[in-house]
């Protein structure tokens, strides 16, 4: 599903070097090398304020840590997302509500978030699935219309931008009250291990979230509130900075590798392709096709045998998970994402697909559709 081999190849030297520089220095931890990256990704963003922290699923909670919310509190996101987007509300004993998606973008319907706020909704966590934005100003305008904070998952999307109608852009992470990612490698910015970071616009925040990913300090051992221990280290930001000034060529390769797909797929009766809202540039972290009138289980088996990767991306959505069963989440009708999890499969997708590869993939997915 992605060549972090032939990637590294390219930038191998550069980064032996970076690794070999913070074997010298011993700083393995907070190092200058994190301090750099999160400087340079501020700017990238056009942002004041980045905190690395050890993964995306600790910049989730270390958000919703920071935001003040008491047990119980009713945090909506969608059910149809990776696990670590509802985990994290569930683990801090708040509530998961689930909302529906859009059935062409895959990421939240605001109209299905109006409908699941009530009087105990603190805050929405809208993900940029697959590498597009959500409709953010539809977002925000419910938040701000009934009081909440919006945590955006840009955790598939860094590098994503979102327009606003006025013209304003603004990259995804960027626009909510806080925002996080992930650095796992596989990810359009990966790091060679784990790796998270939190994005925020408002200083207060921002200081918050740092005492909490350090666990609840400012002054080493005063232990103001309770935090935890979540950090990037040396060697994983080492890495990040080699590879951030590359993250929008990384991202053009995505999309030219998504045209050759869309091109090869283009009037299918039983495929549908990516769509792209125009309100967003889609960086195609996943290249997700929607089969109608074809078994998709089969051409996942298909394609393995063919040795072409392929992936469901997700088989249970979270609203159907055993671990929310004491919320009884089951019972929730989200018909779109119940559509979509027997429908949608990826396929391959990163910076190093050339022209016969993809000629294979999408021969192989025609063989067996047609």
């Amino acid at each position: 599903m992605v060549d972090l081999k032939g990637q590294y190849a390219k930038i191998k030297g550069e980064v032996d070097q970076a690794i070999l520089d913070v074997l010298e220095t011993t700083a393995f931890i907070n190092g200058k090398q994190v301090t750099d990256f999160s400087r340079n990704l501020s700017v990238y963003l056009g942002i004041d304020n980045v905190i690395p922290c050890a993964n995306g699923t600790d910049a989730l909670q270390i958000a919703l840590m920071g935001l003040g919310l008491e047990p119980g509190d009713e945090v909506i996101t969608p059910s149809f997302t990776f696990i670590a987007t509802t985990e994290v509300v569930a683990l801090l004993r708040l509530k998961p509500v689930f909302a529906d998606v859009d059935p062409k973008t895959f990421c939240m319907d605001p109209a299905s978030l109006e409908k699941q706020i009530t009087n105990k909704t603190r805050a929405v966590v809208p993900v940029h699935l697959y590498g597009q934005s959500a409709p953010m100003k539809e977002i925000m305008d419910l938040a701000d219309k009934y009081g909440l904070k919006v945590v955006e998952d840009n955790a598939q999307a860094i590098g994503s931008d979102y327009t606003y109608p006025d013209g304003k852009k603004y990259k995804t992470g960027t626009i909510g009250t806080v925002g996080t990612t992930s650095f796992f490698p596989s990810k359009n910015l990966g790091a060679y291990g784990d790796g998270g970071a939190l994005f925020t616009r408002d200083n207060l925040l921002a200081e918050n979230f740092r005492m909490i990913a350090n666990h609840g300090q400012k002054k080493r051992y005063y232990h103001e509130i309770i935090g935890c221990n979540s950090r990037l280290d040396s060697i994983q930001a080492a890495i990040l900075n080699i590879k951030l000034p590359l993250l929008d060529e990384y991202i053009s390769k995505r999309r030219i590798a998504a045209d050759f797909y869309d091109h090869a797929f283009a009037g299918h009766p039983k495929i549908r392709t990516p769509y792209r809202a125009s309100y967003t540039r889609h960086v195609f972290h996943q290249y997700t096709l929607i089969l109608e009138g074809a078994d998709r289980n089969k051409l996942n088996e298909y394609l393995a045998a063919k040795n072409v990767p392929s992936m469901i991306y997700y088989p249970v959505p979270a609203h159907r998970q055993n671990m929310f069963a004491s919320f009884q989440s089951g019972m929730q009708q989200l018909e779109v994402t119940d559509w979509l999890t027997e429908r949608v499969i990826s396929l391959p997708m990163h910076t190093e697909l050339d022209t016969e590869q993809l000629g294979f993939i999408c021969n192989s997915v025609l063989e067996f559709l047609n």
